[in-house]
């Protein structure tokens, strides 16, 4: 578990507000239980090195404030605009049977030991994050799908995940897809035999003099009809004379 050190702070004014924030600070809120909100700031060094991180939104951080510890979910992270930094933190308490819904990232592993893969399978990720249900105090870090020995065709449903017995997902009623091993979007057709192509060269050489052939015959017919036809317009006027 990530810890990260806080303060308490006593704004009331924008004015309070944005001097927090011109120290290179990161003001914050605590919420959540029976307990009041807290205001607090956090060093923005600190916030952006655990932002970095992977899973930053679904990973149980400890606070310490004023040399007091408590366990928190990370909820939201407000940007700047302009310089995409962070300026606002948001924080769940984690209070033990309380359940409360988070999104959990979907990791692969053995990639490398799944016969789909090196045959040139494309793995298909319909979701790359899963929402559960689940006590605060039971948050897995990630949902772990393993790739060994899985073959095109394949797939990865909900029902196929080991969950904790409280920790159920937050769709119902359907046992939905996580992610497919898909055949290769294009084949790569075999290579021709070199006889064979030689073959079809030949085949085309063959055609392409036949056609040349018929192509003189039907002119040299076309050339002998003419000449009849000539001949009979010829021969037409003499007859009428008679």
């Amino acid at each position: 578990m990530n810890s990260l050190e806080a303060s308490i702070r006593e704004n009331k004014t924008k004015g309070q507000l944005n001097d927090i924030r011109n120290n290179d600070n990161v003001p914050g809120i605590i919420y959540g239980g029976k307990e009041e909100n807290q205001k607090i700031s956090i060093s923005k060094k600190l916030l952006k090195n655990l932002i970095e991180k992977e899973n930053f939104l679904s990973n149980i951080i400890s606070l310490n404030i004023s040399g007091k510890s408590q366990n928190v979910l990370p909820r939201e992270v407000k940007y700047h605009i302009i310089n995409d930094e962070p300026i606002h933190v948001d924080f769940l308490r984690v209070l033990p049977g309380v359940k409360i819904k988070i999104e959990v990232p979907v990791n692969f592993i053995n990639q490398e030991k799944s016969p789909g893969l090196k045959r040139g399978g494309v793995l298909n990720i319909v979701r790359r994050k899963i929402e559960l249900k689940c006590p605060s105090e039971k948050i897995p870090e990630k949902i772990t799908l393993d790739l060994d020995g899985i073959d095109i065709g394949s797939s990865f449903k909900i029902s196929s995940v080991n969950l904790d017995k409280d920790v159920v997902p937050t769709i119902q009623g359907r046992d939905f897809v996580i992610a497919t091993l898909a055949a290769p979007t294009v084949m790569k057709e075999p290579e021709k035999p070199a006889e064979a192509e030689a073959t079809e060269g030949e085949e085309g050489a063959e055609n392409a003099e036949a056609a040349a052939a018929d192509g003189e015959k039907q002119t040299a017919d076309s050339d002998k009809k003419e000449g009849d036809d000539k001949k009979t317009a010829d021969k037409k006027p003499a007859e009428e004379k008679k």
